[in-house]
């Protein structure tokens, strides 16, 4: 075999991986040495994706776009499950209620970005835009709400559906959300201590040691095994995924031969959300691996939180600079008119939308609370974090805990979501039927996440 730099195939992964690495470290350099980037808020992974793309645009690099696209759809699905194997810690009764409530606040803002992005796209379609794809306002929840992953899969999906440059666009407005969350999230923030409502701790990073207690749990796998401990987690993590990828190609191939109508409809949405299977499956073998401990067939839990989340972490690091970096922006052309619109119109309405639901829900945690939630519905749960570090460094309050609690309750309340984003692209009146349908959906989420029980008030 030639194992020289002629032979592409063995050495273009290893490229394009190097040059990502290449643009975190800069982009972390950049961000610890420069006052204005550390300021800004912007995660070191953004400021890498958006180095990557400005050296591509210039000609410095030439990023492989198809690899960093099957990169970036790979990566949240990992990402997923190896969050998903967690253990959980038992939850109180009060947390699963302030749960549900984060869960309904997160779809209710995807929900509300939809009826924005539908509006907007189903307006333009309608008058001085008619060949634009009219549900491409979906885009607008999957990369504010969802970020670049989803943003990615539902994009390829909607280019196969005809929405020519639909990637790039829904890239786009994912890139534009954490842009959204630093830069709006930062001013809201200064307005917020100029007034005297919080008391930000701007610019202070946060650090903490790694304990044992931290690292491990007395009944997990011990350090001085012949396995390493972190081979044990991603052997985990990628045997759920082989067999997510078995149980999909499974049933879409019995759709496809048996109900080819139903195929046509329901394939390419099960491929575009592979993640959230993923995520089922790693919540079931979590579950089954637990059994197995209680009924003394298993003596160990082998599952690590700790390496569990780093793996998770850097599957989206890379997932978020590999998105950022493969947009198109050529793909553009025409589409800067809805774009704008929605990338503004998206940030202001979900913080009108954050401002009036995280009141009821949160109570003296408000600002906390909006502003985690702010940082994540426009960004990622990392945006949310560092937002959350300016005005509460010591996590003191519950509020970055209800970001990770409600995501695993907004999976579940978002299930219809997913069904709507692939119904609405079959044509103009689907799109309409589809914002329609998001209206009553949309109040029985927000009466979840203002309503307050007795024993609240």
């Amino acid at each position: 075999m030639d194992y020289s730099a002629a032979n592409t195939q063995i050495w273009n992964s290893i490229v394009q991986i190097g040059l990502i690495a290449a643009a975190i470290l800069i982009a972390n350099i950049i961000r610890r040495k420069v006052p204005f980037v550390r300021k800004t808020l912007m995660p070191t992974a953004v400021l890498a994706g958006f180095l990557m793309l400005i050296f591509k645009l210039v000609g410095l690099v030439k990023p492989d776009g198809e690899f960093l696209e099957y990169l970036t759809y790979h990566c949240i699905a990992i990402g997923f499950i190896a969050l998903s194997l967690r253990v959980p810690d038992a939850p109180a009764k009060k947390g699963d209620l302030v749960g549900l409530k984060s869960g309904a606040i997160i779809v209710s803002s995807y929900v509300i970005q939809g009826l924005v992005g539908f509006g907007i796209s189903l307006l333009l379609a309608l008058t001085i835009m008619p060949d634009l794809f009219p549900a491409c306002g979906a885009l607008l929840p999957m990369g504010y709400g969802q970020g670049p992953g989803q943003a990615n899969n539902i994009g390829t999906s909607y280019e196969m559906m005809g929405f020519a440059g639909g990637r790039s666009f829904g890239l786009a407005l994912a890139a534009a959300g954490y842009i959204c969350a630093c830069v709006v999230g930062v001013i809201y923030l200064n307005i917020l201590s100029k007034q005297g409502k919080v008391r930000s701790n701007r610019g202070s990073e946060v650090s903490g040691s790694v304990t044992l207690e931290t690292f491990q749990t007395n009944e997990e796998i011990p350090i001085a095994e012949s396995l390493d401990r972190f081979s044990v987690q991603a052997a985990l993590v990628l045997v759920v995924y082989l067999i997510t990828y078995l149980i999909t190609w499974g049933i879409t191939s019995l759709l496809t031969q048996y109900l080819p109508g139903v195929a046509s409809m329901v394939n390419s949405l099960l491929w575009g959300f592979n993640f959230m299977i993923g995520s089922g499956f790693a919540i079931l073998t979590r579950r089954i691996m637990s059994r197995l401990k209680k009924l003394n067939v298993m003596t160990r839990q082998y599952q690590n939180n700790y390496l569990l989340s780093r793996l998770s972490g850097l599957a989206f690091d890379i997932m978020i600079v590999a998105g950022i970096a493969s947009i198109e922006i050529e793909d553009l052309s025409g589409l800067w008119l809805p774009f704008v619109l929605m990338a503004v119109l998206g940030g202001v309405i979900t913080l009108i939308h954050l401002r009036i639901v995280c009141k009821s829900a949160y109570g003296d945690y408000y600002y906390e609370g909006l502003i985690s939630m702010y940082g994540m519905m426009t960004g990622t749960i990392s945006s949310g974090i560092l937002l959350l570090r300016e005005i509460d460094p010591e996590f003191k309050t519950p509020a970055s805990n209800n970001l990770v609690v409600g995501s695993s309750f907004a999976i579940l309340l978002g299930a219809p979501i997913l069904l709507l984003v692939s119904f609405a692209a079959k044509s103009l009146i689907t799109t309409a039927i589809a914002m329609l349908l998001c209206i009553p959906y949309y109040l029985i989420l927000f009466y979840i996440a203002y309503h307050k029980k007795k024993d609240e008030k």
